[in-house]
């Protein structure tokens, strides 16, 4: 199999556009607390046309902090007890199939709605389908009886909802009326699995509102992957947002620490990837086009700093959203992400002396439109393991990050 990776030639830059332009600059989870658009009083010289306003973050998670709550009543969902067949309404056009149901009846569970979808319970038009496939006005869909009990509404005085609340808080980044970002630390899922009893979905059970409704999931990352998640608070900017991520109009950017010297230094990874299952892991290989499962997956990679020869830190820029993209795609040119269980496989490699075998992968800033007007632009610092390689190993963090110059397709 062969390497496709295509030299990138950015345009030179003058010293002056350089000092002007560094919108990744390090900062602590507290600096970079809840805003839109960077600094006060300060603009990206690359979206500021895109700003047409400055929004205050209201706080909703402090203010259920600050003052006392009152009892939430159980939210009462009628599941039905037979088969029933829906009409996909005008709001209910392009919505994903786990979405629809969990909108109609809020309390299922996500395993319960995954395992419906997956025995074919539940079918659009007379067809199975996938719990990711998307509904169309008029579409028919046949519900099968759901027997579980609704859950309760988690009671915000208790302790362990005023815990999860606070834990949230100290992960936001920004936050407004339809938009959150976390700044998810690694090790936490995003999703539950099996045997999981602690993700991200299940704290954000602490936010329904009265009327049953939970902030959605706009997108993924891995579980050992920190940085910027996005969540919509409303229905409305769940649409937008995943609409924005369709169309790719969501930049996204990610920090590693790789083995050797990427060469050349700036560059596109394009390749096929599949999903490979084992009874013990999951990974995605390389494949060829036209293969069983195969997707598409595109990369920009550009060297930010070097430690000596040994050791390089990168940025990149997925296109696409592939299961484990930047990882493979790291891993395919010679250089997997350091701390990588799953696809760091280079025979006798050392890893020096202070530094913690842990993924060392961040999402670092995403940047997209606001569902109401102007443009998000969140930063994570570097998680805690990170900082400190980057500490011994001399690495700048507050260096003009290249991959501002690679193309968005």
């Amino acid at each position: 199999m062969s390497r496709r990776i295509k030299r990138m030639n950015p345009k030179p830059r003058s010293r002056d556009e350089r000092d002007d332009s560094r919108p990744l600059k390090a900062r602590s989870a507290k600096k970079a607390g809840p805003r839109l658009g960077g600094k006060p009083g300060a603009k990206s010289p690359r979206f500021a046309s895109e700003r047409t306003e400055r929004r205050t973050p209201k706080s909703a998670m402090e203010k259920l902090a600050q003052e006392k709550p009152e009892p939430v009543k159980p939210v009462e969902v009628l599941l039905p007890t037979k088969v029933e067949t829906v009409k996909v309404t005008a709001d209910e056009n392009n919505m994903r199939v786990d979405r629809f149901l969990e909108a109609r009846f809020p309390g299922l569970s996500f395993s319960h709605i995954q395992r419906v979808v997956r025995k074919g319970e539940l079918r659009v038009d007379g067809k199975r389908v996938d719990s990711k496939d998307r509904l169309e006005e008029g579409q028919s869909v046949r519900i099968p009886p759901l027997k579980l009990d609704t859950p309760k509404a988690p009671n915000p005085q208790s302790e362990a909802a005023q815990k999860t609340l606070a834990a949230l808080k100290e992960m936001t980044i920004y936050e407004d009326d339809d938009v959150l970002v976390l700044n998810k630390p690694a090790g936490l899922a995003v999703q539950g699995g099996s045997g999981m009893t602690r993700h991200i979905d299940q704290m954000l059970e602490v936010m329904r509102d009265s009327k049953g409704q939970k902030p959605r999931l706009v997108h993924r990352i891995d579980r050992e992957t920190s940085g910027c998640l996005l969540v919509a608070k409303t229905r409305f900017a769940a649409s937008h947002l995943t609409g924005a991520f369709r169309s790719r109009s969501a930049r996204k950017t990610y920090w590693a620490l790789v083995p050797g010297l990427p060469k050349p230094k700036q560059g596109r990874i394009s390749t096929f990837l599949a999903k490979e299952e084992s009874e013990d892991d999951t990974i995605m290989r390389i494949a060829q086009h036209g293969d069983e499962g195969a997707s598409h997956a595109v990369t920009y990679y550009a060297v930010v700093e070097t430690a000596g020869n040994k050791l390089t830190w990168v940025s990149l820029k997925p296109v696409t959203g592939r299961t484990h993209q930047l990882r493979a795609h790291m891993e395919h040119i010679g250089h997997p992400i350091v701390g990588d269980p799953k696809y760091f496989n280079i025979e006798n490699w050392q890893l020096p002396g202070g530094l913690q075998n842990r993924l060392h992968l961040l999402a670092r800033r995403i940047v997209i439109p606001h569902p109401r007007g102007g443009v998000i632009d969140a930063t994570a610092p570097l998680p805690q393991h990170m900082q400190q390689s980057w500490n011994l190993l001399g690495l700048d963090a507050s260096r003009f990050d290249p991959i501002e110059n690679a193309p968005e397709e």
